[in-house]
């Protein structure tokens, strides 16, 4: 059954399992924090939802963003003097994105439908293990030829299946559409060939250039859809 989310559109895909910082400062969005701390919207939580090709200053068509999407649950509010936020959020779970609501709320609202993983049987179950191990290997190479030892860990050893190659992803800067690919698949022995297979390319990338990935928003100024 559809229920309705209060959607929050990114420049960005937000995994399950990944902390996500953002500075709130337009209204709407100031508002939506507002209900999110005092309870008006339950479980204070909201869909995040990555804007398609191009940066949109507003968005109010559903074909403006991906079709999935990932639900983010507060968990730090620290409100600024002058009524802005910065707020820490957590991935939670994804949703696929049925309809978008821009009038009855300050914010947009959306109806959405779950989407959990889909059941690994036979077979592949036994793989597991030695795909996991081989995505946390690829893990590693990348985050040695990307960051300072201090500046990454890995997920603990006891991440599930279903969890483990969103919590790889998650402090790696990848595409949007690699990520938003993660994000939509709803295998979970696939979506660690998938990980392993782009950090592993990414790696590559890495040793050839000889350089670090660095965000996109250090070389220019997007405007932003909060």
């Amino acid at each position: 059954m559809a229920e309705t989310l209060p959607i929050f559109p990114l420049g960005t895909v937000l995994l399950p399992g990944a902390s996500l910082p953002l500075h709130i400062f337009e209204p709407r969005y100031r508002q939506l924090t507002i209900d999110l701390v005092t309870g008006a919207v339950t479980g204070r939580s909201f869909g995040v939802v990555a804007i398609r090709q191009g940066w949109f200053t507003d968005v109010d068509e559903l074909s403006q963003l991906h079709e999935v999407g990932c639900s983010a649950t507060l968990r730090q509010v620290n409100r600024l003097p002058d009524g802005r936020f910065d707020i820490v959020t957590r991935g939670e779970r994804r949703f696929r994105l049925l309809d978008l609501d821009s009038g009855s709320a300050p914010y947009l609202l959306g109806s959405v439908e779950w989407l959990p993983d889909a059941e690994v049987a036979g077979a592949s179950v036994t793989a597991a293990p030695q795909l996991s191990e081989s995505a946390r290997a690829a893990h590693r190479r990348y985050c040695n030829a990307a960051w300072h030892r201090e500046d990454w860990s890995e997920p603990e050893i006891g991440a599930d299946t279903g969890t483990l190659a969103h919590l790889l992803a998650a402090d790696c800067l990848l595409t949007i559409e690699d990520r938003q690919g993660l994000l939509e698949e709803r295998n979970p022995l696939r979506r660690l060939r998938m990980v392993r297979r782009v950090l592993n390319r990414e790696t590559g990338i890495l040793r050839e250039l000889r350089a670090i990935p660095a965000a996109l928003s250090e070389f220019s100024v997007r405007p932003s859809t909060n």
